[in-house]
């Protein structure tokens, strides 16, 4: 076999690539080379204060994140490929004006899409392999990564041409605002690679202001330990009581940045019936969610992201929701009751006792950030109020 395609015969397959993807569901793919040098100094600082916080995985492979081809030997592109999730009917106002539900991040409501996007990944790649073999050509040696890998990815989408940085520190896109997954296959071709979209925040401020921890420290830069994802899904322990009333009923992730972001307003539904959310999480009552026994959280979550939490951090950030909850003799039974459940350790114990005594405190529990985001959704994206 010959070792490389021809220019023309590359130009050819680069085309093919984003047909064959759009026709595996992908919303669009990008093609760029493995350069992260301007990265590394960028991730360094943002090691070095220690924002990763708990995240040991985040500096555990040192530099290997920004230099994909330490990663899989050979690689000297990377497809890069985004997936709508914004899921039918999401009531992001309904949601958060009622503090009596729980307030799941919309790329969870569905199943996980981890395993979805790595499979359709894994397709394109065997197409690529199969073009190059009928030609007489050596396979790619493609590895497809989804979130599961020490790798850049939004770097590389930008690279590829899928997006810019927002100030939030995620992906936008004039087409598809920020709700899409991104996945990646690295690749030993030398495809053209494609050109990347000026930023275009401008000088909105929006996410920043609309954070309910002031996560984002400055543009461009998020302090993980002050976020609520962060909080709610990779924080082992108790949450910081300084963040807990700031929390309202959000118990899995937080979208409020990307809610504020006005290049959100026209975002496409997604297709994908996987992503569509399940209908024990569509504005879901926290009191039903907290009466969950371990078996009907594995039960409910089967096949969502959502269960890696476990059943202990489920009941721990429920319990913060309830104590954010206007004050209920109901919340007040269902709090004392879990303390008496011996699926409670320790930690739940804490959250719960702190939600007890801000039952019985008489401090408002009205937050104006909320409000102000309620507002800008149901003016700025009315389909999803």
């Amino acid at each position: 076999m010959t070792s490389t395609p021809s220019h023309a015969q590359l130009n050819d397959l680069a085309r093919q690539i984003k047909a064959w993807g759009k026709a595996l569901g992908f919303a669009e793919l990008g093609i760029t080379d493995t350069d992260l040098s301007a990265q590394e100094p960028r991730l360094l600082e943002w090691l070095t204060q220690g924002y990763h916080g708990e995240m040991a995985y985040m500096e555990s492979h040192g530099l290997m994140r920004a230099r994909p081809q330490e990663l899989h030997p050979g690689t000297i592109r990377v497809i890069a490929a985004r997936m709508d999730y914004l899921p039918e009917n999401a009531g992001f106002a309904t949601n958060l004006r009622d503090p009596n539900l729980g307030y799941i991040s919309r790329y969870a409501g569905g199943r996980d899409y981890h395993k979805l996007i790595r499979n359709r990944l894994k397709k394109l790649g065997e197409q690529i392999d199969s073009w190059l073999i009928e030609r007489g050509y050596a396979p790619a040696n493609f590895r497809p990564f989804v979130d599961s890998a020490p790798i850049l990815e939004r770097p590389l989408a930008e690279k590829a041409g899928l997006g810019w940085t927002g100030k939030h520190s995620l992906i936008l896109n004039h087409q598809a605002g920020s709700w899409f997954f991104l996945g990646e296959l690295l690749v030993n071709l030398p495809l053209p690679i494609d050109i990347p979209i000026a930023e275009d925040c401008n000088t909105c401020v929006a996410c920043i202001k609309s954070c309910p921890t002031d996560a984002i420290v400055a543009p461009y830069v998020v302090d993980g330990r002050r976020c609520i994802s962060y909080l709610t899904i990779e924080l082992q322990g108790a949450i910081p009581e300084e963040f807990r009333p700031l929390m309202g009923n959000r118990i899995y992730g937080c979208d409020d940045c990307q809610l504020a972001c006005p290049v959100n307003s026209g975002s496409p539904l997604s297709n994908e019936a996987d992503f569509q959310t399940r209908q024990p999480l569509k504005l879901p009552a926290l009191l039903s969610l907290f009466a969950w026994d371990e078996a009907t959280f594995l039960r409910q979550t089967e096949g969502s992201a959502i269960r890696r939490i476990g059943h202990k951090r489920w009941l721990r950030n429920i319990a913060v929701a309830l104590g954010n909850a206007p004050a209920s003799g109901d919340i007040l039974s269902a709090l004392n009751a879990r303390l008496r459940d011996k699926e409670v350790d320790e930690m739940v114990a804490e959250h719960i006792h702190w939600a007890i005594k801000r039952q019985q405190s008489v401090l408002s529990k009205d937050s104006r950030k909320t409000a102000r985001l309620v507002r800008a959704i149901e003016k700025g994206m009315p389909r999803d109020a």
